[in-house]
């Protein structure tokens, strides 16, 4: 053979076998870390919404992203731990369930950037510098949820239409509490109503602040958001019905476990919306930049069959304004 034709065959050979080997690595998938305070079961459907939110936008998990899992189960000295391995797993961003969590990714890293599940008053919890201009690693959704407390004791007052002391039960160590407390206060005033707040930091004060709360003069309950009473809802509903108190919560997961009502924004939703932040995130977009957005939808849950085995009534006015009714 010619030996200028023999090297050329050779050359022609090298560079297809490039082009194949090339062909066959395997392409880098997007890592995300999400982090929740609780277990998968208390955080199934905001899950789900976040999924069906990614795949809305091409995203499959497991085909063109990877999901990183780590749940706290209602121990929140366990999220620095989970947030640092996930940091260590050089994940290209962490995706947050809600205020606790935040602040544990934003103490394990300044750079990886953040997309807040949800929080009540990101500014005011140090996450950002201004809900139009970030500023930093971190960006997401907010729930407006101190006003939202108020709200609540709104309906109560509806429901018990002579209410007068209202058994706040909730943990002082979480990020938003100050400014949710306030907000109360103020609703609580106009109101005439008296707060008793019981503080409830691991599982084993949930029956304590119940027993308290059934021994003093409270009429009814409200329950604030919190790793620990969300990861132990079941335990929280129960409680509320055997004192047979008219008991209002956050989140639709608590009627669904046998609580009586729940006023809140729609955490799916905002489980949903937060996939848009990841996507444009991937494809180059600076946390710094973009906006925290705000809830969209509010929903108010109730449940006939509770308010018959407690013995309430639900005046037609308020059951009218339901998004949804348990019967």
């Amino acid at each position: 053979m010619n030996p200028k034709l023999f090297r050329l065959l050779l050359t022609a050979i090298f560079l297809v076998s490039s082009n194949q080997a090339e062909a066959q690595q395997p392409t880098k998938l997007p890592r995300i870390g999400y982090l929740v305070g609780v277990s998968l079961s208390s955080n199934k459907a905001r899950i789900e919404a976040f999924r069906q939110g990614l795949r809305e936008l091409g995203y499959v998990e497991g085909q063109n992203i990877v999901i990183e899992y780590r749940y706290a189960e209602g121990k929140p000295d366990r999220l620095p731990i989970l947030a640092a391995e996930l940091v260590r797993h050089n994940v290209d961003l962490i995706v947050t369930a809600g205020p606790a969590d935040t602040r544990a990714a934003k103490k394990a890293t300044s750079t990886i950037p953040i997309v807040m599940g949800f929080d009540n008053d990101p500014v005011g919890s140090g996450f950002v510098a201004s809900l139009a201009r970030p500023g930093g690693n971190i960006t997401g959704l907010s729930t407006l949820a101190p006003k939202i407390s108020g709200k609540r004791l709104e309906i109560l007052k509806e429901i018990v239409p002579k209410l007068s002391h209202v058994a706040v039960i909730g943990a002082s160590t979480e990020p938003d509490y100050a400014q949710v407390v306030r907000e109360m206060e103020l609703a609580a005033g106009a109101l005439g109503l008296q707060l008793q707040y019981l503080e409830v930091r691991e599982p084993k004060d949930i029956e304590t602040a119940f027993r308290v709360e059934s021994q003093g003069h409270a009429e009814a309950v409200l329950v604030l958001n919190s790793p620990v009473l969300n990861s132990q809802r079941k335990q929280v509903t129960d409680l509320a019905a055997k004192n047979r108190r008219p008991a209002i919560y956050d989140r639709i997961e608590f009627v669904e476990d046998g609580g009586l009502i729940s006023y809140g924004t729609n955490l799916a939703d905002l489980s949903r919306r937060a996939a848009t932040y990841v996507d444009k995130i991937l494809k180059g977009a600076n946390p710094a930049d973009l906006p925290v957005e705000q809830p969209t939808k509010f929903e108010l849950v109730i449940s006939l069959k509770t308010a018959k085995e407690i013995r309430v009534t639900i005046p037609p006015n308020v059951l009218a304004r339901a998004d949804r009714v348990i019967r």
